[in-house]
């Protein structure tokens, strides 16, 4: 099956992430957490914060798509795309621009918080249960829609982000090379699968 990596055209300006959206299928197959207030005194207590936060890309990672004829292929961005996609995101004050099932756009989600992560063994997405690996852009969306919010956060009916905008497809490496650093990272990731599934049935018996 083919495998194409995405990566910015340094010299067409459009080319970047546009919007990010919030769908029930991400396709990077990370979800969002939402968080909440812990209680203040002398504040309104419980109160939400309407605070979204999960992975927008992850590097290295073969995300399943299909073209026109229905043909199966794979397309994944490499860490460098990753860092240098979230900094054009910023620049081009993109950190507004959202949609629904990236579909409809909406009003009143924005980007308030962005990092890479450095080592995911210290990285704070661990305090709240997010396991990503290293080079994955982590953002945090503030939602003042109330619909969203109301209709399909609190809900369930989203689970994670998912971007989208304009990337070149013209590979830089051979297929060879990108295969076999794809069968590496899937490799990496089932042995880590595999050490928490020994750790998991240790600690239940």
């Amino acid at each position: 099956m083919e495998i194409i990596e995405l990566f910015l055209d340094e010299e067409n300006e459009n080319s970047g992430i546009e919007a990010i959206s919030v769908v029930e299928s991400p396709a990077i197959e990370s979800d969002f957490i939402a968080l909440k207030n812990q209680e203040i005194k002398m504040a309104e207590v419980n109160r939400e914060q309407r605070i979204l936060m999960g992975a927008a890309l992850i590097p290295n990672k073969p995300i399943f798509r299909k073209n026109a004829s229905n043909e199966g292929y794979y397309v994944f961005f490499s860490r460098d795309t990753v860092k240098k996609a979230s900094e054009k995101f910023f620049i081009k004050g993109n950190q507004s621009k959202a949609t629904l099932e990236h579909e409809m756009k909406v009003n009143d989600l924005t980007v308030v918080e962005s990092w890479l992560v450095d080592d995911p063994k210290m990285d704070k997405s661990l305090k709240y249960g997010l396991d990503v690996p290293e080079g994955t852009w982590m953002v945090s969306m503030k939602v003042n829609n109330d619909k969203i919010w109301d209709d399909y956060v609190k809900t369930g009916k989203v689970k994670g982000f998912s971007i989208e905008g304009y990337f070149s497809d013209q590979a830089k490496k051979p297929k060879q090379e990108i295969e076999e650093e794809l069968n590496k990272e899937i490799s990496d990731l089932e042995l880590v699968q595999k050490i928490k599934n020994i750790i998991n049935e240790q600690v239940n018996n």
